[in-house]
């Protein structure tokens, strides 16, 4: 059987045509692909740039599905899980990010850092602890740190604390020098006074000495001092704080009239606060200078009647009604209750972070649990 050449010229041209047209047909899917993903992740921004969270969602869910490949489609995709609070929905997009063999280095850090931030998101401590410590040595680094000091401080876990201000003081993220004398004094607080004075002692001085202006520690120590019979120490704290750090004074004002009473120096503290009150007049000061006049009322009601000349305040007014004399004396006590209701919310202390208010000072706001964030004088005087 001869091999006719004739059906040989006519399948060139065939087979080239087939060819062609395969080839039209990859193109066309490859750029139909191309103007879809494009299309539904833009399609996804304007949704979350409008607040439509779900819609924005189901975009980005749509994109993914033709490009899984696509790691910021699911950093996306991941982030907008964690905003709505479907933590565990961003946890499966994170850890499934960390599982692709084919992610950069550097995206597989920040995937690991998202995953760590879901954690922390949904309360799971321990997990995002785990996340987060493994994020040392790469460009999360500092954030890790940032996130782990926050999981210390909410379990009061303060050693561990210290540790990670320590690392945080050496970079340059700011100061520190303040929180970790924060945390000496936690740990110092969670010790028995009495059983563990000298240890107490010991960490308060060490907090003094990472921080020499923070006062927290030198009222604690003050407070040991008398607490273990040493007044003459104490009230030596508590004058050189309020020399070192004037506007501490409305907090130490009134042990410090009870210290000077006990050492039988009244005079040198009167001359202290008298001083500090004519600087800053401070109604915690004020009823310090009260206390020194010995229960006198005609002594009492004239300084709080000078402080009203010089501060409009209801709570003064208040203390100087309640050592006055009246026409009508028999409707004295119904008149001071409602003036002592009236002037109640304005003794407490109010949190400048988050205006939490309290009866008592404050040194980590129980609202925001910001450190120092309560000013030392009170609602009525800011």
């Amino acid at each position: 059987m001869e091999f006719d050449l004739n059906w040989i010229l006519l399948g060139l041209p065939l087979a080239f045509g087939l060819g062609w047209l395969a080839s039209r047909l990859d193109l066309r899917q490859l750029k139909l692909e191309n103007r879809q993903t494009p299309k539904a992740y833009f399609k996804g921004l304007n949704y979350l740039l409008n607040e439509q969270q779900d819609k924005a969602i189901d975009a980005f869910i749509e994109a993914v599905q033709h490009d899984p490949d696509t790691s910021e489609l699911h950093f996306a995709l991941g982030n907008l899980f964690r905003r709505r609070g479907e933590y565990e929905r961003a946890v499966r997009v994170h850890q499934h990010l960390l599982s692709r063999a084919d992610l950069t280095q550097t995206d597989r850090d920040r995937a690991q850092h998202a995953l760590a931030l879901d954690y922390l998101k949904a309360g799971l401590l321990d997990r995002a602890e785990d996340a987060l410590g493994k994020l040392e040595g790469t460009a999360y680094q500092n954030q890790a740190h940032l996130a782990l000091l926050s999981i210390y401080e909410r379990s009061r876990d303060w050693a561990k604390a210290s540790t990670v201000a320590k690392k945080l003081n050496a970079t340059e993220q700011g100061s520190f020098q303040g929180r970790l004398a924060h945390y000496l004094c936690e740990q110092a607080a969670a010790l028995d006074d009495l059983q563990h004075s000298q240890e107490v002692m010991d960490l308060l001085q060490q907090a003094i000495a990472v921080a020499p202006l923070a006062a927290r520690a030198h009222i604690a120590l003050a407070r040991m001092y008398e607490r273990t019979q040493q007044s003459a120490l104490a009230y030596a704290t508590l004058e050189s704080l309020a020399t070192q750090i004037p506007s501490a004074l409305p907090l130490i004002a009134k042990q410090l009239v009870g210290l000077s009473q006990t050492l039988h120096c009244s005079a040198q503290a009167q001359a202290l606060l008298q001083k500090s009150y004519a600087q800053a007049p401070s109604l915690d000061v004020l009823n310090a200078l009260v206390l020194l006049t010995n229960n006198q009322p005609a002594l009492a009601s004239a300084l709080y009647a000078q402080h009203l000349e010089r501060e409009p305040s209801l709570v003064a007014a208040t203390q100087w009604i309640a050592n006055e004399k009246f026409e009508h004396e028999e409707f004295h006590p119904q008149v001071q209750r409602a003036l002592e209701r009236a002037a109640k919310p304005l003794q407490r202390y109010r949190c400048a972070a988050c205006g939490f208010e309290a009866t008592q000072h404050f040194w980590q706001c129980p609202g925001c649990q910001a450190w120092d964030s309560y000013p030392t004088r009170r609602v009525e005087e800011l």
